[in-house]
């Protein structure tokens, strides 16, 4: 039997360049995904991490860097109640579609216990909904975060 995923697919009026900066860029993410900004040096096989004010939310290591068609990488969450919980995997499949993108983003290979699965399957759609915002109209909804914690967003 195979491990649970979750899938979310969205349509957003942008360029899929538009789209892979924010997807790559921690001034973008910091903007949309709830004050967590991203960094790495986007080679297969080096790691990246996600920050909230300093503190060290997600990390995990590059497995795919195709630009502006897919992103992948492993998912560790560096939160106390995630502690002992195996690497997941997210993937970010981007599609133009004329004057939108098609985004599906994968987020498999979760723990059979279902507590990644449970904390992700509210904040997905929390930053998606973000990124989307920003990347039509130039800024994030007023929506707060997951669990009322910017470190519990996706």
């Amino acid at each position: 039997m195979s491990k649970p995923e979750y899938v979310y697919v969205t349509y957003i009026e942008t360029t899929a360049d538009a789209l892979w900066r924010a997807l790559t860029d921690g001034d973008l993410t910091e903007r949309y995904w709830f004050g967590n900004r991203i960094a790495s040096d986007w080679t297969p096989g080096s790691a990246y991490r996600f920050t909230n004010a300093g503190s060290p939310t997600v990390e995990g290591e590059v497995i795919v860097f195709d630009p502006v068609r897919k992103l992948a990488y492993s998912w560790i969450d560096r939160k106390p109640e995630a502690a002992g919980e195996s690497a997941s995997r997210v993937t970010f499949d981007l599609e133009p579609r004329g004057k939108v993108v098609k985004l599906t983003v994968t987020h498999d290979e979760l723990g059979e216990d279902g507590r990644t699965r449970r904390s992700i399957s509210g904040g997905w759609p929390m930053v998606l909904s973000n990124l989307k915002s920003l990347l039509e109209t130039g800024h994030v909804i007023e929506i707060a975060a997951p669990s009322c914690s910017a470190k519990d967003a996706a």
